[in-house]
């Protein structure tokens, strides 16, 4: 899916677009009217960008955007997120949005590095910023999509939309630096080029092994069974350690249905529906046993026999690909898929 992922600045023609999957992303009492998407992207079209996946009918299909006002104020406040002020340095953003089913696949996580690396790449051609910082609100819930792209946690905010609280995030846009007076020296920047030409491990699905087993080692401290290997993102081109060997215990038990049935993550090995039984790797009691994982909001799950219980999905921390495995809302039990992760061997 990221692979074929490409960002441009939201056409005016593609601005109703956009707004349909605002209309089915928020509350109706969140949503924004049409008429103020008309506006932001009438203000300020470059801060209007969007995510696109090529068409089959040679044109391009919207499927995540993020759009913004500008403010001179340092903080958000009703009268900030409603006007538009064109000298003004601070960044309001007023939503990012996926269409639902391009959801829990990256890339709204994909949308703001792109957007924040923009902003940046604005102040690095100016000899004086454009920008000082992006705000944005957010409900708690939603705090780790944003900490993951660098926003800082900040407090409650004043601002009233809808029935939840919202609270305030910022991210500080780098200021333009000086051009170095020192020459790099010499083989610096090749050793540089090279380092960043390092290909990450990528490591094997179960798949492509030999069954369960070739993935499994018996423990002698705990009598049971172990992963050998490492545990990494399953995505080509990411491979972020998940978790290290030795860490988790190997369990069959029921599956999980994780995602709509009729929309399975095409990136992700299929589960079988439950009540049938799969492999798993448990991870107790903490979160801290993992190298590398991020948590869904709270979610209800369809398994057979999960008496309607509230679940988090597990999602690779780096790309937000997802879900991996799952977690019981106050639980201190992770439930990694053996199908979803790969080993590095």
């Amino acid at each position: 899916m990221l692979d074929s992922l490409f960002f441009d600045n939201v056409a005016a023609d593609e601005v109703k677009v956009a707004h349909e999957i605002e209309l089915k992303g928020f509350p109706p009492d969140e949503a924004a009217t049409l008429e103020a998407f008309q506006f932001r992207h009438a203000k300020v079209p470059d801060l209007f960008l969007g995510a696109f996946l090529p068409a089959h009918d040679g044109k391009r299909l919207l499927i995540g955007y993020a759009n913004a006002t500008l403010s001179s104020a340092e903080t958000l406040t009703h009268a900030s997120m409603s006007h538009h002020d064109p000298a003004g340095r601070s960044v309001c953003i007023h939503a990012v949005c996926v269409r639902e089913e391009y959801r829990r696949r990256g890339i709204a996580s994909a949308i703001l590095k792109e957007y924040l690396r923009r902003l940046a790449a604005t102040n690095a051609t100016r000899e004086k910023p454009a920008y000082d910082r992006a705000l944005l609100i957010a409900h708690e819930d939603m705090r780790g999509l944003y900490e993951r792209a660098g926003f800082v946690w900040l407090e409650k905010s004043d601002v009233v939309h809808g029935n939840r609280p919202w609270f305030e995030m910022r991210w500080d846009v780098p200021a333009p630096t000086p051009a170095p007076q020192q020459a790099i020296p010499a083989g610096l920047w090749d050793a540089l080029q090279a380092s960043s030409r390092k290909k990450r491990p990528g490591g094997r699905l179960l798949s492509e092994l030999s069954g369960i087993e070739a993935a499994a080692l018996a423990d002698e401290k705990t009598g049971g069974t172990v992963n050998a290997f490492d545990l990494l993102c399953p995505r080509a081109g990411c491979g972020s350690l998940i978790l290290r060997k030795g860490h988790a215990l190997l369990e069959e038990r029921e599956s999980v249905q994780m995602e709509p049935p009729a929309n399975p993550n095409p990136h992700l090995a299929p589960l079988p529906a439950p009540p049938a039984k799969t492999h798993w790797w448990l991870v107790a009691p903490s979160p801290m046993e993992f190298e590398n994982i991020g948590f869904s909001r709270s979610v209800g799950t369809a398994g057979a026999s999960d008496g309607g219980k509230q679940l988090k999905f597990l999602i690779c921390a780096d790309c937000d690909i997802g879900p991996l495995g799952w977690q019981e809302v106050g639980g201190t039990q992770f439930w990694v898929a053996a199908e979803r992760v790969r080993y590095r061997l």
